[in-house]
């Protein structure tokens, strides 16, 4: 378990190379609002850094991500608290797009709502063969509004309509199988793996590498402003439904 006092997301320099970590081990490493503020101002750092040429994302324990707590749910409830969430959302695709350098995945466990929306904006995906994915959105009355409705361009419309619609989990294997991972891995090699790959980007040419990365996230920033516009905006107006209400007050925070 993360001491209290460690930050929520921890990064640490090996060469060129700048590893990510979720750090809520105790709570599946779901993202709190402390924590989705870091994670939306850490993209800028990190590509202000002039010494890294790669990043791996990976989370503490035994879970990638398991998406927002109670905690942003219950703010989401109220007008405010929902401008806010939907607009640190909307920044956040937006910088992750535009990130230049190139992103891995490690996904040591579950990847679950935000954290499987991630993958779709990764360039790089490592599992765990025990790892899955989800996004539960539609299940807990909310529309899928982050990254989850550019999955198309991943796996196709049919696949992506019922991940998304049915919400059940997606094993290692069928992410591989339709093209949503790279590499699967035993669990305890993932980080290593991610790694190797990350030196191996790392050591490319970088002007050309991060040159051909803004050509093919252009079919990524082309969904911001259809789709994933669009589910954001309706994402705001389902955290006001009743049946997201029902959801959050039924709950107990972790």
């Amino acid at each position: 378990m993360a001491d209290h006092d460690e930050p929520e997301i921890l990064v640490e320099a090996h060469g060129p190379v700048r590893l990510v970590t979720f750090n809520r081990p105790e709570s599946r490493n779901a993202t709190s609002v402390t924590m989705h503020h870091s994670f939306l101002s850490l993209w800028p750092q990190l590509a202000a850094d002039p010494d890294a040429r790669c990043v791996v994302v990976t989370g503490a324990g035994k879970a990638f991500s398991a998406g927002g707590d109670y905690e942003m749910m219950r703010l989401s409830l109220e007008p405010e608290g929902r401008w806010r969430n939907v607009d640190e959302a909307r920044r956040l695709l937006v910088e992750l797009v535009h990130f230049p350098l190139p992103i891995v995945a490690a996904v040591n466990g579950p990847a679950v709502g935000l954290g499987a929306s991630f993958l779709a904006f990764s360039d790089f995906v490592v599992m765990a063969d025990s790892a899955f994915i989800a996004d539960p959105h539609i299940s807990v009355g909310l529309v899928c509004g982050d990254g989850g409705v550019a999955w198309p361009l991943h796996v196709g419309l049919l696949r992506a309509k019922e991940m998304l619609l049915l919400g059940g989990r997606i094993s290692a294997d069928e992410a591989k199988a339709m093209g949503l991972a790279n590499r699967i891995v035993p669990r305890t090699d993932v980080v290593d793996e991610a790694m190797a790959i990350a030196q191996r980007l790392a050591a490319q040419p970088a002007g050309a590498l991060q040159d051909t990365k803004r050509a093919l996230n252009m079919y990524l920033e082309s969904s911001l402003a259809g789709p994933v516009g669009h589910s954001l905006m309706t994402e705001r107006y389902s955290m006001a439904s009743h049946e997201h209400h029902e959801f959050v007050n039924r709950q107990v925070a972790p």
